[in-house]
């Protein structure tokens, strides 16, 4: 039936040019955000894992962190650590020339003041092997934990070593000092196993911070591989859209074509009445 109230034509052309106009600005969409999934009306199960992935890859960017500040407390523990070992070396060499019976009074006195200002030395090195206020060796704690994972229930636990004086690493007391050669002969014992224990808690920072770096690194690849699952799943392919864009274009054109077309169908019906 031919009608001026109702052109079917020009309803149909205008539903696919609204359909053709919704695919187009979806894929100005795409192209614009580099996203095949933008939100959640895009494809909602995508888009919720893609959340979820981002939060655990924000996540260990916190576990870097604290990785990477137990890291340089340890740091820090063993280069005070090393200047502790280095200390006790030289007052074993003082004690040991302090033991030589043939000194006399004078010499052996300015050993003493040397051996003590050594040993005062090693306190004072332990009291500013401080890194974001924890002290490894001062006693003041037996441990230092950093996180693991992005969960916060796991944690890499690193031991603590008490170098103060008169401590079970170094046995040396706080007032240790020399009057005689036997003074110092008997200093020396005590030394040579101070210097083994501090070698050896020395050696226990080296394999916690390794096992550090170790993890840290770890933690790096995760998120970067977490980052590339995340883009499979929500990544436009910019190719195939770029080729979708001009196939879209061309349509759009034609709709309005069409559209043109059918709304000028009504205007035929006037010929009727001339």
């Amino acid at each position: 039936m031919n009608s001026i109230n109702t052109n079917l034509s020009a309803m149909v052309a205008l539903q696919n040019l609204n359909a053709i106009n919704a695919q187009l600005a979806a894929t100005q969409n795409r192209i614009s955000t580099g996203l095949r999934v933008a939100s959640a009306k895009d494809d909602p199960a995508a888009w919720s894992i893609a959340q979820n992935e981002r939060s655990q890859v924000s996540s260990l960017d916190a576990v870097k962190e604290s990785l990477s500040r137990t890291s340089s407390t340890i740091d820090v523990a063993m280069t005070a650590g090393e200047t502790v070992s280095e200390l006790l070396t030289q007052l074993r060499d003082k004690a040991l020339a302090a033991s030589d019976t043939s000194l006399d009074s004078t010499a052996r006195a300015a050993l003493n003041s040397d051996f003590v200002a050594l040993r005062n030395q090693i306190t004072q090195t332990v009291r500013l092997a401080d890194f974001n206020g924890i002290n490894l060796l001062d006693g003041s704690r037996a441990s230092v934990a950093a996180l693991a994972d992005a969960s916060g229930a796991n944690h890499m636990t690193v031991a603590a070593h008490n170098m103060s004086l008169g401590g079970s690493i170094i046995t040396l007391s706080a007032g240790a000092s020399f009057a005689s050669a036997t003074a110092a002969s008997n200093l020396l014992s005590s030394l040579d196993a101070s210097i083994r224990n501090v070698s050896s808690a020395l050696s226990s920072f080296g394999t916690s911070s390794k096992a550090l770096s170790t993890h840290s690194d770890f933690v790096g690849k995760l998120q970067d591989t977490l980052t590339g699952a995340i883009g499979d799943l929500v990544d436009a392919d910019m190719a195939r859209e770029s080729a979708n864009l001009q196939a879209l274009q061309v349509k759009q054109q034609l709709a309005i074509q069409v559209l043109s077309i059918a709304n000028q169908s009504s205007s035929y019906l006037l010929k009727l009445f001339q």
